[in-house]
C-alpha cells in the first residue's frame, strides 16, 4: 500500500509566508526557509512553495527561492507561481525543486504542460487547480482566484492528464483557509476523473478532516497550511492520529 502523504504547504507573498481565507485576508507566518527547515525536521513528506502575487504582477517565481530552498531544506519540494516557459520550468529545477506547479499558465497555454512533461517527465509536472463551487459543480479560476475560467474543474482535470500533467494538485476555493474541512465532494469526484495521484487542498481544520479526505475523498495527499503555521497540530500529531485510525502514513526518523 503506498503510504498517505502530508504536505505543509507555504504560500509566499513579497519573501514571506502568508496565509487567508478563500484566498484574502493574508496573516504573516513567517519567513519561507525557516518554515521549510521547521517542517522538514518535524517530519513532512514533502513541501509545496507557492509564490501567490508572482502571476497577479506578471513577474516571475523568485528563483533565489527555489535555490535558498535547495540549499537548505533537505526533503522534496514542489515550487510554483508566476511560471510560464519551458525555461522558467528548467530554471527551477535546475535550482533543486523537485516539482513544479503550474495553474494560471497551465489554462492559458496549455502546451506548456506536455513541453514540460516531455522534457523532464510527467512526475515532475503538478498542474494546481483552484475550483469554485458553482450550481452543481465546480468551476475553473485562475490569477489567485480572481479570474473566471469558464471551464469545469473535472473536465479541466482529465484535460490536464491527457497533456501530461503527473499530479493535480486541487484547491477548493470555498474551503480554503476556513479549517471547517475540505470539500469532500469535489476531492473524491476529482480523484474518480482522473488515474494520477491528486493532493487535496483547502479547508484543514485537525487531524480528522485530514484523515476524511484521505479516505471518504480519495486523495492521494492532504496539502495543510493554517494548523501547522500557528501550531494548532504538529506533524507527529496529525500522523499518529491517522496510523490510529488505519492510514498508511510515512513515519519519521529523528536524524
Amino acid at each position: 500500500m503506498l503510504a498517505k502523504r502530508i504536505i505543509p504547504c507555504l504560500d509566499v507573498k513579497r519573501g514571506r509566508v502568508v496565509k487567508g481565507r478563500s484566498f484574502a485576508d493574508l496573516r504573516d507566518a513567517g519567513d519561507p526557509i525557516e518554515c521549510g527547515k521547521a517542517y522538514s525536521a518535524a517530519g513532512a513528506d514533502e513541501l509545496v512553495f507557492l509564490d501567490i502575487t508572482a502571476t497577479i504582477q506578471a513577474r516571475r517565481t523568485v528563483g533565489e527561492l527555489a535555490a535558498r530552498v535547495g540549499r537548505e531544506v533537505f526533503i522534496p519540494y514542489t515550487i510554483g507561481g508566476g511560471i510560464g516557459s519551458l525555461d522558467d520550468v528548467r530554471a527551477l529545477l535546475k535550482a533543486g525543486a523537485e516539482k513544479i506547479s503550474i495553474n494560471t499558465a497551465a489554462v492559458r497555454n496549455k502546451s506548456l504542460i506536455r513541453q514540460a512533461a516531455e522534457a523532464f517527465g510527467n512526475q515532475a509536472v503538478v498542474v494546481a487547480v483552484d475550483a469554485l463551487r458553482t450550481g452543481d459543480g465546480w468551476q475553473v479560476y485562475v490569477d489567485a482566484g480572481r479570474t473566471h475560467t469558464g471551464m469545469d474543474a473535472l473536465e479541466w482535470v482529465r484535460q490536464a492528464e491527457g497533456l501530461g500533467a503527473g499530479e493535480i494538485l486541487l484547491t477548493s476555493i470555498d474551503a480554503d483557509g476556513h479549517r471547517a474541512g475540505y470539500d469532500l465532494e469535489l476531492t473524491a469526484a476529482v480523484c474518480d476523473a482522473v488515474s494520477i495521484p491528486v493532493i487535496a487542498s483547502g479547508g484543514a481544520g485537525g487531524p480528522e478532516d485530514i484523515y476524511r479526505v484521505l479516505t471518504e475523498g480519495k486523495a492521494d495527499a492532504a496539502l495543510a497550511a493554517s494548523i501547522f503555521h500557528y501550531g494548532h497540530y504538529t506533524l507527529a500529531e496529525v500522523k499518529q492520529y491517522l496510523n490510529q485510525r488505519g492510514v498508511c502514513v510515512r513515519s519519521h526518523q529523528q536524524p
